[in-house]
This record gives C-alpha cells, sequence and structure tokens, in this order.
C-alpha cells in the first residue's frame, strides 16, 4: 500500500519505520520538510532528531502533510492528541475523503509540575471529535495503549501475547486496520465497536501513565484472558 503517516515524532518513526520494514510505500507529513531535514537536536525524551532516523529508511519520502495525506490510500494520525484535529485539517478533508484514517492519538494536556491530564474523556473521545470533523474518513482508532516500540513491535514483549483493540464506524475499514495489525505482529485483536468505544481505550491511559510509573517503564501492555 502507500501509506502517509502523520507526525515525525516517535510514533510516526515507529509506525514508518514498520510500514517501511514490510514493504509498502511510505510517506510521511510534516509542516515544514525543510526544518524537520535540518534539525540535529534530540527530542524531549532524548530519542535522536528525524534525519538521524531517517538515514536508516531512506525510502521514506518526506512531505508536507497535504503532500503525504494525498499521497496514501491509508493514513495515519501519528500527532499529539492537542494538535491532532490542526494536523488532519493541514492535511486537508479532501485528502482523507473514502480513506482509511488509523487515529492513534491520546487527548492528554502537559503541564509542568504534574501528571497529563485530559482534555475530553467520559462523554465524548478524540476519536468522536475526529470522526465529526471529518465525515468522510473512515476512523479506526487503535494503538493507543502501548508505547510506540510496541505498536511496531508487538513480538518484543511476550512473544506478541497481548491485546489490542479497534474502534470505528466502518466494519470494512477495521478489517483492513486488523489485517495491518497482524502484519506488525499482533496476535490479539478486540473490535470494540464503533467509535464511541474510543472512550474507553483513551481513558485507560490515567492508568497506564501510573503503572508506567509503578513499574519503572514503558514497555509493558494488557492482555484480555477469556
Amino acid at each position: 500500500m502507500r501509506v502517509a503517516v502523520l507526525g515525525t515524532g516517535m510514533v510516526g518513526q515507529a509506525i514508518a519505520g514498520r510500514f517501511d520494514e514490510l514493504g509498502h510505500e511510505v510517506h510521511v507529513g510534516t509542516r515544514d520538510p525543510v526544518a524537520t531535514m535540518i534539525r540535529t537536536e534530540p527530542d524531549q525524551l532524548g530519542n535522536p532528531p528525524f534525519p538521524a532516523w531517517h538515514d536508516q529508511h531512506p525510502d521514506v519520502r518526506l512531505a508536507t502533510y497535504a503532500e503525504a495525506a494525498a499521497a496514501g490510500e491509508l493514513v495515519v494520525n501519528a500527532t499529539p492528541g492537542a494538535v491532532s484535529l490542526r494536523v488532519l485539517e493541514a492535511a486537508g478533508a479532501e485528502h482523507l475523503d473514502g480513506k482509511v484514517l488509523i487515529d492513534i492519538s491520546n487527548p492528554l494536556v502537559f503541564a509542568p509540575g504534574g501528571p497529563p491530564t485530559m482534555f475530553v474523556k467520559d462523554d465524548d473521545s478524540l476519536g468522536e471529535q475526529i470522526q465529526r470533523a471529518f465525515p468522510g474518513a473512515r476512523v479506526v482508532k487503535t494503538l493507543n495503549t502501548v508505547n510506540a516500540a510496541l505498536m511496531a513491535h508487538p513480538a518484543m514483549l511476550a512473544g506478541g501475547d497481548h491485546s489490542i483493540f479497534v474502534c470505528g464506524d466502518d466494519a470494512d475499514a477495521k478489517a483492513l486496520v486488523t489485517e495491518v495489525l497482524t502484519s506488525f505482529g499482533h496476535t490479539d485483536v478486540i473490535d470494540l465497536g464503533d467509535i464511541g468505544s474510543s472512550r474507553g481505550v483513551e481513558m485507560y491511559l490515567p492508568i497506564w501513565l501510573r503503572l508506567m510509573g509503578a513499574l519503572g517503564t514503558a514497555r509493558f501492555s494488557i492482555k484480555v484472558v477469556r
């Protein structure tokens, strides 16, 4: 497939890299490609700048959000939740119409001196807001319950024997995304229902953050035992 990954941070790099490894044509979207390619400083978490990652994935094409979205048959929103709607607006509704849009974002607000909070929760979700803002897109919420490394390479933990979820209104879109997740190595993909079920997986994030602190690592997941 031709895949557009919107976002050049840790999540965008992990997802774009995995699609590249699997032989897909990958376009990564950013606000300013020139500025992105001259970065030399690590990000806030100490991860290498995008050019260092791109050296390892020379076939990945860097473009503006709109150019990447136009090129992709499948679009992935790998941006922070606080800017997701603005990024998707920059990508252009006309470039999203009819396409499956994988939404990985979480509605988190990071404030100094305290834990992150959520700017939308039990009576709505960011996944629903994206679907309402772009009714022509076929939004599927997934992968937001694990860290970037496990999104792309789930077998790094317990041989991939942990659960991941899909939420969305379009059954065919969820089926396609499930195929993608399986190709990544996810072995237990659970369909939670319509896009409204995004509320549950997004509200899991406060627990995820506490678990990360308690365990001292972000490399963990959950398994639904049945």
